[in-house]
């Protein structure tokens, strides 16, 4: 009997961790392109431009004990959804900042993204740059190491994906679910939970922004 109780106190707790994340970048990187590979393992040439944003949740397996589930706003990129951007944001405790490695202006858009996270985002929160169109490689103009060393010098994370063909997709968000505070999941998930329901609620006002 001894031997059957010890078998079973010795079976790790399965655990749940619930997180907010956004992305943010200029129009056309390819953000929509990157959420919906994770989501559903698809992608399109041909998709609309995202209006305000566009929310999707995905749930990824860490260990056979730990599940990660994501809560993801796809935020617009064009100038005139700028100003919202922040309600999104806001309690976010994770950013993926999107550039097109072929289009060195959009490294600019990212660096300014990552300035703004930085100053009214959460202090914890995990950002993480990701250059995409990893399959246009032949047609880069920003070098992975002149955005590795940007990462680097502001301590942030750093991949390089490609939303066309699923090329390290899934490591990114396993990258970014492992920088977060799992173990503590026990003290705050309820917190988290009651921080979405409130952004959710809250677009009472973001919906007729949203929809114009």
């Amino acid at each position: 009997m001894p031997s059957e109780i010890s078998s079973q106190s010795s079976t790790p707790e399965a655990r749940f961790s619930q997180f907010k994340l956004v992305l943010l970048g200029e129009s056309a990187v390819g953000k929509s392109s990157i959420v919906h590979r994770f989501v559903k393992d698809s992608f399109t040439d041909l998709r609309e431009s995202t209006i305000g944003a566009a929310f999707l949740t995905q749930t990824i397996q860490l260990d056979p004990n730990t599940t990660v589930k994501f809560e993801i706003w796809d935020t617009a990129g064009q100038e005139r959804y700028r100003s919202l951007a922040s309600m999104y944001y806001r309690n976010a405790q994770a950013a993926l900042v999107v550039f097109d490695i072929t289009q060195e202006s959009s490294l600019e858009k990212a660096k300014y993204w990552v300035k703004e996270l930085q100053k009214q985002a959460n202090s914890n929160i995990v950002i993480t740059l990701v250059g995409n169109k990893l399959d246009l490689s032949e047609e880069r103009k920003i070098s992975e190491d002149e955005a590795l060393a940007y990462a680097n010098e502001l301590n942030i994370m750093y991949c390089e994906v490609s939303a066309k063909s699923g090329q390290n997709i899934k490591d990114c968000f396993r990258d970014v679910a492992l920088k977060l505070p799992l173990d503590n999941k026990s003290n705050s998930q309820n917190q988290r939970r009651n921080k979405t329901v409130d952004l959710s609620k809250r677009p009472n006002t973001n919906e007729q922004q949203c929809a114009c």
